[in-house]
């Protein structure tokens, strides 16, 4: 099925930098919030499918890719990040969270009363008992000025022990020609134990949520059911089979065709 024609545009507004794609029709404009270590580029495919019946935004988050970088990395921040943007485009959205976008995109529906229908991808509002700053000193251990494409950082990355997949993913990251990482390591590391948790809330959000994880990934469980329907009573659950913690980029097609129907329903 072939798509229809989308205009393509980078902002900058406060804090963080978008990039929009198709333009507005009657359904709520999407906001994708990504997760940790990600960009906006790495939802391009599915934020341009989206984009054949509603204008889809795409974020960089705060410290990541092209916006700005500052020491706090709390959820309540980057809620107030994103409810921001919202109000720039009309005050109410849809909106996809994965991972640590998905524990910013909760905390913005908890926080905010900007959200119209919510799906959070593969992660649950709990506190995590793994860390990322292996992946951060990885990144640090690539030397730069021996990088003149991204296949010499990707080699660099595989020889210091990250996985192919993981590789092709950090280097989107990697400003090449300023030799630099678009990644504010030092804040990130310094927040790593608040990324990795959720904050304590006194409310709830009653609208429609899907809680969308990977079949094979293990980070929203059963036992992790009654944390987040306190929070979120209306919520639903489903599973694309094969899919591990990355399933919008190992399943796209199948994450697209479950984000249409929820987001339509």
């Amino acid at each position: 099925m072939g798509l229809e024609p989308f205009t393509l545009g980078r902002y900058q507004f406060r804090m963080l930098n978008w990039i929009t794609h198709g333009t507005a029709t009657d359904a709520p404009p999407l906001l994708i919030a990504h997760g940790l270590f990600g960009s906006a580029r790495n939802w391009g495919v599915i934020a341009k499918r989206l984009s054949d019946t509603r204008q889809v935004i795409a974020l960089d988050m705060r410290n990541h890719g092209h916006s700005g970088w500052t020491d706090s990395h709390t959820y309540e921040d980057m809620a107030d990040d994103l409810a921001e943007v919202i109000a720039e485009f009309g005050g109410k959205a849809d909106v996809i969270g994965h991972s640590m976008g998905g524990k910013a995109a909760m905390m913005l529906a908890l926080r905010h009363d900007c959200v119209h229908r919510l799906i959070v991808a593969d992660i649950a509002p709990v506190e995590y008992s793994h860390t990322q700053i292996g992946f951060i000193n990885a990144m640090r251990g690539v030397d730069l000025k021996r990088v003149e494409r991204r296949q010499d950082a990707e080699n660099q990355l595989a020889a210091l022990g990250v996985e192919k997949a993981l590789q092709s993913f950090f280097t989107q990251s990697l400003d090449v020609a300023g030799r630099r990482w678009r990644l504010n390591l030092d804040a990130l590391e310094r927040n790593m134990p608040q990324i990795m948790t959720f904050p304590v809330v006194q409310t709830k959000w009653e609208g429609p949520v899907l809680f969308l994880s990977g079949g094979a990934s293990d980070y929203v469980t059963h036992a992790h059911r009654p944390a987040i329907k306190a929070l979120f009573p209306n919520a639903r659950f489903a599973k694309l089979p094969g899919a591990g913690h990355w399933l919008h980029a190992e399943k796209a097609r199948d994450f697209e065709a479950t984000a249409r129907v929820f987001l339509d329903g």
